[in-house]
Parts: structure tokens; sequence; C-alpha cells
């Protein structure tokens, strides 16, 4: 639901809670045109681009989530008017119209991001790209929290 789906992964992280999914910014800064460590697909948004990463958590403060997404910088202060909301919320308030292409699965490990979220992994993870008026608008990477296990059952470990 959460890999594959097209619909909001924050909305779904708040029904599967039972809270408010909110956000913590932890930088937004101009990246360039160079490919900034995104997948591939980063080459389809133009750039100069603008990189936002944040965490994903509840209202209680447990993390969820960590997100990565990559914007042309000039139009990123028009999508984005409010920095500190969810994307779906931002893009909702506008009724900005998307498709979501969900362009690659992955699952493993990270040090960084398994003390993060206070969970050992293995981590899954997606990244796909926002399309509005036949444009990439925005490419996003995320990875969920094992933590999510605890509404969704067990992983397999391997």
């Amino acid at each position: 639901m959460l890999l594959l789906g097209d619909g909001s992964p924050t909305r779904h992280l708040q029904l599967l809670t039972g809270e408010p999914t909110e956000v913590d910014v932890i930088d937004m800064s101009v990246v360039g045109p160079a490919g900034d460590g995104a997948p591939e697909a980063i080459e389809m948004v133009p750039g100069p681009r603008l990189r936002r990463q944040v965490w994903l958590r509840t209202a209680s403060g447990q993390r969820l989530a960590y997100a990565t997404s990559w914007w042309e910088a000039s139009h990123v202060d028009e999508y984005l008017q409010n920095r500190s909301l969810p994307i779906w919320a931002s893009l909702a308030r506008l009724r900005t119209e998307l498709y979501r292409d969900v362009r690659g699965i992955c699952y493993g490990r990270s040090a960084a991001l398994e003390a993060a979220f206070g969970e050992s992994g293995p981590l899954w993870g997606r990244h796909y790209l926002f399309w509005h008026r036949n444009q990439p608008l925005t490419l996003i990477f995320e990875v969920f929290s094992p933590h999510l296990q605890r509404y969704l059952g067990p992983i397999a470990r391997q």
C-alpha cells in the first residue's frame, strides 16, 4: 500500500497511526544541476534544483519516514507556500492535479536512518515523480521506518 499506492503516504500514515502526520524540515538547499545522489529520474526535473529533506512523524513525535524531494528551484515557492506542511497538504490546498509515477522500490539497510528511526532495518523505500500539466513537478524519495510493522505486521527477515 505504501510502496506501490498512488495515494498520499502522509495521509496513509495518518490513517494507520490515528495521529496527524507532521513534518520536520531538515534542510532546504539549492543543489544546482548535479545529480545530488538522487535516482536517475532527477534528470527529468529541470535545474537548478532545490532539495527538501524532511522527517514525517506522528504528532506525538514517532518518526515514520524520511523523505527527500527535488524541485525546480524557481517554482518551489509556487507549490510549497507553507514549507512546514506535508507536500500533499500544500498541493491539495492549491487543488493541484497530479499523476504519481512510481519509478523504483528499494529494500536495504542504512545505519544512519536506522539510528534516526531508533529501529533496526531492513528498510523499504521508493522514489517517484509527480507530474503536473504533462511536466515533471518533483522527484520524491521516501524511506519508511520499521516502526510501521506495529501497524502493518512483521516483515520477513533475510
